[in-house]
Order: structure tokens, then C-alpha cells, then sequence
């Protein structure tokens, strides 16, 4: 080893632009600032989605819809569902019963809907039912009932 081959340690070195180190680095000067205004001093930061006084993209872009914060959020349950319920024997269904089944969640206002075929007599508590379905449940001879 001598002089002539002597390197410095594998990543010891970073290969970065040196910025303010003179006319000749091609770097030096204004430091790739610009000259003159706040972004030419130290310490400015930029406003998020500051676009340089052009209108921002947030702003351009049209905002559209409209979301009811009324609005009454259902679990929907099929009459075939509550068939399988009458196919294990439960006669009796209310919201109790489809979260120990695994079909409803504790706090879910609970719907039935009408697809599917219900041949069992049923009595049903629930938070709503489409007309359909509580003809189907009726006709059968069973109760639907609002809670």
C-alpha cells in the first residue's frame, strides 16, 4: 500500500451537492435560492398545497354530493336466513338471537328483506321490514313486529 492507492473507507463518502461553497462550484451565490423574497431566507417553510398564488388543485377540483348525517344505517336479513333459523328450531327471532348466530352485530338496527323463501311460522322482532317481507312472515301465519 502506498499513496498512490489509498481510497477511503466504502461508504464513508457521500456523493451530495455542496450548496454556498463558492463562485466555482457552480453552486455558490444566491445557494440556489433565488434572489430576493422570503424563500431566499432561512427559516420559510411553504404552506401545505401552496401552488405560488396559482389557485390550488384543492381548490380548483369541483366538490360534489352530499352526505346525510341522519341517516339510519340497517343490517339487512334475508327471509332465507331466518329459514335456517327455523331449520335449527328457533321459533322466536329477535335481534338477541341473529347476533348469537353470527348474523347481525350487538349495536346493528336489524331489516328484513324479502329474498328468498320462509316456509316455517315465525314470530320476528326487528327494527324494520321491507312490505314484502312482513306479507311473506304474515301469510305463513307468523308475526312481524316493529321494535
Amino acid at each position: 500500500m502506498d499513496l498512490s492507492n489509498l481510497k477511503p473507507a466504502e461508504g464513508s463518502v457521500k456523493n451530495r451537492k455542496r450548496i454556498g461553497r463558492g463562485q466555482g462550484s457552480g453552486r455558490g451565490g444566491t445557494s440556489t435560492r433565488g434572489h430576493k423574497g422570503a424563500g431566499q431566507r432561512s427559516g420559510t417553510s411553504r404552506k401545505i398545497g401552496f401552488e405560488g398564488g396559482q389557485m390550488p388543485l384543492a381548490r380548483r377540483v369541483p366538490k360534489f354530493g352530499f352526505k346525510n348525517i341522519n341517516r339510519v344505517e340497517y343490517q339487512a336479513i334475508n327471509l332465507d336466513s331466518l329459514q335456517t333459523l327455523a331449520d335449527k328450531g328457533i321459533v322466536t327471532i329477535t335481534p338477541e338471537v341473529l347476533v348469537e348466530n353470527g348474523m347481525a352485530g350487538k349495536k346493528n338496527k336489524i331489516k328484513i328483506l324479502a329474498k328468498g323463501e320462509l316456509k316455517a311460522k315465525l314470530d320476528v322482532k326487528a327494527n324494520a321490514f321491507s312490505a314484502k317481507a312482513m306479507e311473506a312472515i304474515q301469510a305463513i301465519g307468523g308475526s312481524a313486529e316493529k321494535i
